[in-house]
């Protein structure tokens, strides 16, 4: 131990007499795991678009663990729809998915939005102020703000809660509907360094921030 070849939860451990919990704890001696449950795996993966937000899909659509193979029997964090591409996160860790998901659970999402036509200020701040859609769903207000002007404009729009399309069901309320759609940011997460169809593990400390919604 001494020598730093023991590491718990991800971190290095040199006091003797260091205690763990093999239900709860992730032993490894340089850099093996020792007994316990398998480990928990965090990973941010960049969606491309055409693949399911699932483990397995009925019609064999290509799913996102099929880019992710040799990293065990992880799940979707979530869902992102299959014409949508960014940045999904995949566990095995129940815990890290309900906290991600719970009732409630603020932790903000920013897209990258490009839509037929060009927006103008009222419809900006319909989105910004929140709005109901024609089939009564009631969205909570968005960051909203210009990223690139044209004859079809490009938006980056920040949400905080997690409803079916919602992005897209928004914009087409205020009469442009979606060409693009990429989602760049989970929290203080973004797709920085991470091509589609690339994916990375969490650092543990990333995972604590997530799971305490910092």
């Amino acid at each position: 131990m001494l020598q730093g070849r023991v590491t718990v939860n991800g971190r290095v451990v040199r006091e003797l007499g260091t205690k763990a919990d093999p239900a709860r704890d992730y032993v490894k001696v340089d850099g093996r795991r020792i007994g316990g449950f398998p480990e928990k795996v965090y990973l941010l993966l960049n969606k491309p678009k055409g693949v399911i937000s699932s483990v397995v899909d009925p019609r064999r659509r290509p799913v996102v663990t099929d880019l992710v193979r040799g990293r065990g029997r992880v799940y979707p964090v979530g869902r992102l729809d299959y014409n949508t591409e960014g940045l999904i996160l995949l566990t095995n860790d129940g815990d890290f998915a309900r906290a991600l998901q719970r009732p409630g659970d603020s932790t903000p999402k920013a897209y990258h939005v490009k839509v037929k036509g060009s927006v103008d200020e009222a419809g900006l701040e319909r989105l910004r102020a929140g709005m109901r859609v024609p089939d009564g769903t009631r969205f909570a207000p968005a960051r909203v703000r210009p990223l690139r002007a044209g004859h079809n404009g490009w938006y980056e729009v920040t949400l905080t809660e997690g409803k079916n399309r919602e992005v897209r069901r928004m914009f087409e309320a205020v009469g442009h509907p979606v060409l693009k759609l990429r989602r760049v940011g989970i929290g203080f997460l973004t797709d920085r360094g991470l091509p589609v169809g690339a994916y990375r593990r969490l650092e543990p400390r990333e995972v604590e921030r997530l799971m305490k919604g910092k």
